[in-house]
């Protein structure tokens, strides 16, 4: 029996080659563009690193030290600040371990109540007009520190008129506003069961850390949702400079806390107006690496960008809690003060959280109406060329009322 034998079925060139005369476009593969991570263990390892070097900026007191000795203004603000928090703390302390206990279990009136006419009329002004001063004197400190470390000026502008005086009213409410608001979550976390008072803590590390660094960021210009960026992307970093002032002002009474805090914020500024922050690239935290495998468009000097672990996240939302409660309260002021939140049409876009927070930090809030009044009564100055007539824009209807929306 014979067999058939059939030719064989062509199949067709997946793989075609160009035709002549054209030129191949290169496209880069798959491999090259799909991100490269590193491992978990680097990424760990580089944590545990920026950690490290947190706590060694955090107690660099050689160079307070060499600050103070080095300048006089900065040494005679120092030296303000240390009497007045010492004063402040020992009133304190003088009242909770010698005042408190001897007027405990006493049947008179004046014995019972005499440790509130000692709070009343000594310890609160005493620690209040510290607190105060001491907001001063540390502002006086980060600049000159700035100054001789950078040898320029400040980026923040001083404001000299009235609309800057309006600015800087606004961003010093919504700072005062912040203060307040960071030490009620902290409070608010270390009321949780079981896991709160290490949350509580944790966060006051990262509270501390920020207003330790924040006259440095606003020395350089950043506004507030870069700076809370900024701390939020390096989180191990802050959180390890912001634990010694925080564990050091954890063990005695909530006043007591805050005037050792007062007590030490001077030196702290200083040590932060030296510290360099790690990592300097988040999102590409080592030295590119040039791998002879993979590589993008077949070039091997072609640098690939490792970014850190999936499972490790780059930025922790540390603040979005304090800052959405921020916008609550600035939202009430703004309806109790008679103003409407939205002025513009152009002001219903939504916003971010963080937009809105760098508004009302800025003042745009509270001085839209200002604003709009003094734009409102701005004629306009181009001159006329020729017998040209005037744009329509500028000409001055009397007896027209201009609509606010």
């Amino acid at each position: 029996m014979s067999t058939a034998h059939y030719p064989a079925r062509s199949q067709p060139d997946p793989y075609p080659p160009p035709p002549p005369g054209h030129t191949a476009t290169r496209y880069p593969s798959s491999r090259s563009v799909y991100p490269t991570f590193l491992s978990l263990h680097d990424s760990v390892f580089l944590q545990l690193k920026w950690t490290w070097r947190g706590i060694y900026d955090a107690f660099r007191w050689n160079v307070v030290v060499g600050a103070v000795a080095s300048d006089s203004e900065i040494r005679a603000n120092v030296y303000k600040s240390l009497v007045l928090n010492s004063l402040s703390l020992l009133s304190i302390y003088a009242f909770d371990l010698l005042l408190q206990p001897l007027v405990q279990g006493q049947q008179k009136w004046f014995h019972r109540n005499i440790g509130w006419f000692y709070q009343v009329l000594w310890l609160l002004p005493v620690v209040g007009t510290s607190l105060y001063l001491n907001g001063t004197w540390c502002t006086i400190i980060a600049k000159r520190t700035y100054l001789l470390q950078h040898g320029g000026r400040p980026v923040a502008p001083q404001p000299t008129s009235y609309t800057g005086m309006l600015k800087a009213l606004a961003t010093s409410a919504y700072r005062v506003v912040m203060v307040c608001t960071s030490v009620v979550v902290s409070f608010a976390l270390g009321k949780i069961p079981l896991l709160g008072p290490a949350a509580g803590f944790m966060f006051l590390c990262w509270v501390d850390a920020y207003y330790c660094f924040e006259f440095v960021w606003i020395s350089r210009g950043l506004s507030l949702s870069s700076r809370i960026r900024y701390l939020e992307e390096r989180w191990a970093y802050f959180f390890a400079f912001g634990l010694p002032s925080a564990a050091l002002c954890t063990w005695g009474s909530t006043l007591a806390n805050v005037a050792l805090f007062a007590l030490i914020f001077p030196a702290y500024i200083i040590m932060a107006m030296h510290a360099r922050p790690v990592p300097t690239d988040p999102f590409n935290p080592m030295p590119p690496a040039t791998p002879l495998s993979v590589t993008r468009d077949n070039d091997s000097s072609a640098p690939t960008i490792r970014h850190p672990s999936p499972f490790i996240p780059i930025r922790i939302p540390i603040f979005a809690l304090v800052i959405w409660l921020n916008d609550a309260i600035v939202k009430v002021l703004n309806f109790i003060g008679g103003g409407p939140i939205v002025r513009h049409k152009a002001a219903t876009r939504s916003r971010t959280f963080s937009e809105a927070s760098e508004s009302a930090e800025d003042g745009v809030g509270g001085i839209k109406m200002e604003m709009n009044a003094l734009k409102g009564s701005t004629l306009p100055t181009t001159p006329r060329i020729g017998n040209a007539p005037r744009p329509v824009s500028g000409r001055v209807k009397l007896g027209a009322r201009r609509k606010l929306d």
